[in-house]
C-alpha cells in the first residue's frame, strides 16, 4: 500500500520583517506626530477659556470644553476696527475659488489636449513657453500686473483676482493635462477622427471622460493652492474681496484689547478646514490621479 505523502505549504515564503521596513514605519509614525502635533495643540487650545490658557499647560487637555472660541473666531472676532469675524473672508474665497479653479482647469485641459493630438507648427516652442511660465516665481512679475489691472479696470475686484489665479494656474494645469493626455493611446484619437469627430466632440465625449482622474488631482491642487494664497489675495482682491487667509492675519495681528489666544486658534483651524477636509477624503484619488498618468509625458 503506497504511502500517501503530505505535502507542506505552498507558495513563497513570507516577507520577514527587515531592518529597513522598520526604519521606514518609523520614520512615517515619527512625521506623523510632527505634524499633528501642531494641529492638536490648535484644537485644544481653541477649547479653553483665556483662564486655563493662562496656566501655561501647552499639551494638556481643555478642564471645561467649550466651543465659544470657534463662535467668537466665526462672527465676531475684530479685524482692525471691523469685528464680523471670519465668516467674511471664507465667503469671499470661496467666491474667489469656485470660478478660478474652473476656468483654469477648462482653459489647461484644452490646451493640453490641442498641444498633445492638434499640434500645429510652433506647438513646441509655445509648450515650452508655457513650462516656463510655471517656474517664474510670481513676485516678479507682480507689479506689471498690478500696471495692467489698473489700466483694464480690475484692480482690486474680484474679476481682478479671479484673472491673476487663473493665469497662474494655467501653465501648471496645461502641464498636468498635456503630459496625461500624451500617456493615451493614439488609436483613440485617429478612430476618432475617421469617423468624423470634430475637435470638440473627441474633447468632450472622449478625453473628458477618460481625464477624470488627472482632472481630481488638478481639482485638489488649485482648490488648496488658492484658498491657501495669501500675498495675490492681499495685494489684488481689493479691500471688498479679502480672502479668509488675509482675514486671519488681520484677527491674529490686530493688538486692540486682549490677545484671545483661542480665538485665534479657533480662526487658524477654521481657515485651514477646507484644505485638510480636500486632502483626507480625496487624498486617495489624488495618488490614483498621480498614478494614472499626471506626471507622464
Amino acid at each position: 500500500m503506497e504511502q500517501i505523502q503530505l505535502m507542506g505549504p505552498q507558495g513563497p515564503k513570507p516577507k520577514q520583517t527587515s531592518v529597513s521596513r522598520v526604519g521606514v514605519y518609523v520614520f512615517l509614525v515619527s512625521a506623523a506626530i510632527f505634524f499633528c502635533i501642531p494641529l492638536y495643540v490648535m484644537l485644544i487650545t481653541s477649547l479653553k477659556g483665556m483662564p486655563e490658557i493662562r496656566l501655561g499647560e501647552l499639551f494638556a487637555l481643555p478642564g471645561d470644553p467649550s466651543f465659544a472660541a470657534w463662535v467668537k473666531a466665526w462672527s465676531e472676532a475684530c479685524s482692525g476696527v471691523e469685528c464680523n469675524g471670519i465668516q467674511t473672508g471664507f465667503w469671499n474665497s470661496v467666491k474667489i475659488t469656485i470660478p478660478s479653479v474652473a476656468i483654469s482647469i477648462i482653459l489647461g485641459s484644452i490646451n493640453g489636449y490641442a498641444l498633445s493630438f492638434w499640434r500645429f507648427k510652433g506647438s513646441n516652442l509655445l509648450f515650452g513657453l508655457l513650462l516656463f511660465g510655471a517656474f517664474v516665481p510670481f513676485q516678479v512679475v507682480i507689479f506689471p500686473l498690478i500696471i495692467f489691472l489698473r489700466e483694464v479696470g480690475l484692480y482690486g475686484s474680484l474679476t481682478g483676482i479671479i484673472l491673476i489665479h487663473t493665469i497662474f494656474g494655467m501653465p501648471i494645469m496645461t502641464l498636468l493635462f498635456r503630459n496625461y493626455f500624451a500617456s493615451l493611446p493614439d488609436e483613440l484619437f485617429k478612430a476618432a477622427r475617421v469617423d468624423g469627430a470634430n475637435f470638440w466632440q473627441i474633447f468632450f465625449q472622449i478625453m473628458m471622460p477618460l481625464s477624470i482622474p488627472v482632472t481630481v488631482v488638478a481639482v485638489i491642487l488649485q482648490t488648496t493652492g488658492i484658498w491657501n494664497d495669501y500675498l495675490l489675495g492681499l495685494i489684488f482682491a481689493g479691500r471688498d474681496n479679502l480672502p479668509m487667509t488675509v482675514q486671519l492675519n488681520n484677527i491674529v495681528a490686530t493688538t486692540f484689547g486682549v490677545r484671545e489666544y483661542n480665538v485665534n486658534m479657533a480662526a487658524t483651524i477654521l481657515t485651514a478646514i477646507v484644505p485638510l477636509a480636500i486632502y483626507l477624503l480625496s487624498g486617495k484619488y489624488f495618488v490614483r490621479g498621480i498614478a494614472a498618468g499626471a506626471v507622464k509625458g
